[in-house]
């Protein structure tokens, strides 16, 4: 079925739905990973977006229900150079086309990928829409660009769980207190977790780690986490613009210094902004699992899994306050930072990616490590 993707400065691609008929507009975006289209599909931080995978050929090894990092698909529309529709793996259950079908989810193959993730390289990200029902050129190119976009919006409200809920042999249980997390434990760190956009692999890491996790919505106050006493307190991954989120910012910075702190990805942007800093888009964002990081508390670079459009403005944040602890070696971007005075870390990139690099683990040791001091 053709399928066209048009952006808003006016450029069109030409391609075929393997999904069936549809529409989505969103922001369009590339990853650069070879593989985990799956973990990238159950991505909350993609609400809002249209993915581009530049590995040509996607859908090899199929999808399952273990590798699932959220209850959903978040991206609004995939697109692919070419869609293998007959995957080869032992662990598979359904074909990609069946799973982006079961989401009622557009997935777009049969044009050239290298020719948009240039484009937008190029240009940046825009916004665009992908359409097998309106094969007008002016009137996709409109509705595109009359589209709200990222910027200032509320993602994170679309996406945060609607009740806390624990998490116990490799699910949700759902819950209130940390009875329903992790039972059987000996002498367990508790950790409250903030829900932007979780991904459930940071789950399973904190459990494999000793610890029993509880999950909140976003909109939990800092009276109601302190008075569940946990020793430490993790802040999510997400979606969109930080400063979309200004009460949750709120509540962080109501919580700094009360108990051990540590943000990965959107967690990281609204650490900066509880510290008094601010954020800035990206030109294009970076996205993959093969992006370089230099720890500058050891001098060790690591390869990293990243998802962020966003970033932390350094330069407003005190140095005497805030140090740098991680930074980006392709262009020199905030990937990481600590308070100086409070218990408080964070990154902007993802250690808990499981078919990405594994070199960034070490941050939930430090997490731990920094409770228990």
């Amino acid at each position: 079925m053709k399928a066209l993707i048009a952006l808003e400065d006016g450029t069109i691609f030409e391609g075929r739905s393997f999904t069936g008929s549809g529409e989505a507009v969103g922001e369009i975006v590339f990853n650069t990973s070879m593989s985990g289209y799956q973990e990238i599909l159950t991505d909350p931080s993609y609400t809002g977006q249209i993915v581009t995978m530049t590995y040509p050929l996607i859908g090899n090894y199929g999808t399952n229900t273990a590798d699932m990092e959220s209850a959903s698909i978040h991206p609004r529309a995939f697109l692919v150079k070419e869609y293998n529709q007959f995957p080869s793996n032992y662990r598979s259950e359904k074909p990609l086309a069946e799973f982006l079908k079961e989401y009622n989810v557009l997935g777009i193959e049969g044009f050239d990928t290298r020719a948009l993730v240039r484009h937008i390289r190029t240009k940046g990200a825009m916004k665009g829409i992908v359409s097998t029902e309106d094969l007008d050129h002016e009137s996709l190119v409109k509705r595109a660009s009359e589209w709200t976009g990222l910027v200032g919006q509320d993602m994170v409200s679309r996406v945060t769980c609607n009740e806390p809920y624990g998490w116990a042999d490799n699910s949700v249980v759902p819950g209130t207190d940390f009875s329903t997390s992790q039972p059987g434990l000996d002498n367990p760190l508790k950790i409250v977790a903030f829900d932007f956009g979780l991904k459930y692999n940071q789950c399973r890491i904190l459990t494999e780690k000793g610890c029993q996790v509880q999950v909140v919505p976003a909109s939990t106050d800092a009276e109601t986490v302190l008075a569940m006493n946990p020793d430490g307190i993790f802040l999510s991954n997400g979606p969109g613009d930080p400063e979309g989120v200004p009460d949750v910012v709120n509540t962080i910075r109501a919580l700094l210094g009360k108990k051990p702190m540590f943000g990965i990805c959107l967690g990281h942007q609204l650490l900066g902004l509880a510290y008094g800093g601010s954020t800035f888009k990206l030109k294009f964002g970076h996205r993959g699992g093969n992006q370089p990081v230099k720890d500058l508390l050891t001098g060790k670079v690591e390869i990293t899994s990243q998802n962020h459009g966003f970033c932390v403005d350094m330069d407003s944040l005190n140095p005497d306050e805030v140090e740098l602890t991680h930074i980006n070696l392709n262009d020199d971007s905030v990937e990481g930072m600590r308070h100086k005075k409070y218990p408080a870390f964070s990154v902007q990139y993802h250690p808990e990616h499981a078919p990405g690099p594994h070199d960034a683990m070490y941050l939930f040791d430090r997490f731990i490590d920094m409770i228990r001091k």
